[in-house]
């Protein structure tokens, strides 16, 4: 019986949350389908916390003298977040899937782009909804 090829050096060389923050890689650029969805995923993930921290502590503010401000501040950030985490896991693995099928390697940088990029148009998007019900 053959020995099974090992596959795990494959997988697991840039898939550490402090690669992705400090965008190191070994090598050039991330060329494996879950590296890709790895990093563009991490990167909406913090710029969706950050937008969605600043928002829960500017209702805490303005809701304080509210009496259940503190609730509807808490049940709407965790469900903006939870929808913007659910989309950013469809959305990253949509473009890490482009860029696997077009044989294209992703540079670092071209992650924390595609990933900040996916929150900042979320938010846009979220906004010009707002404005069109008004």
């Amino acid at each position: 019986m053959a020995p099974l090829p090992d596959l795990s050096s494959d997988y697991s060389l840039n898939l550490s949350v402090q690669q992705v923050l400090s965008l190191w890689v070994q090598g050039s650029a991330l060329h494996h389908f879950t590296e890709m969805w790895y990093w563009v995923f991490l990167w909406c993930l913090f710029s969706s916390l950050f937008v969605h921290g600043a928002v829960g502590l500017l209702m805490l503010v303005m809701l304080q003298r509210h009496k259940r401000g503190r609730l509807i501040t808490l049940v709407l950030v965790s469900v903006g977040f939870l929808a913007s985490l659910s989309g950013g896991v469809i959305t990253s693995a949509a473009v890490a899937g482009v860029y696997r099928v077009a044989g294209k390697g992703m540079a670092p940088l071209e992650a924390l782009v595609l990933g900040v990029g996916q929150t900042t148009l979320s938010v846009v998007i979220s906004f010009s909804r707002i404005l069109a019900t008004l």
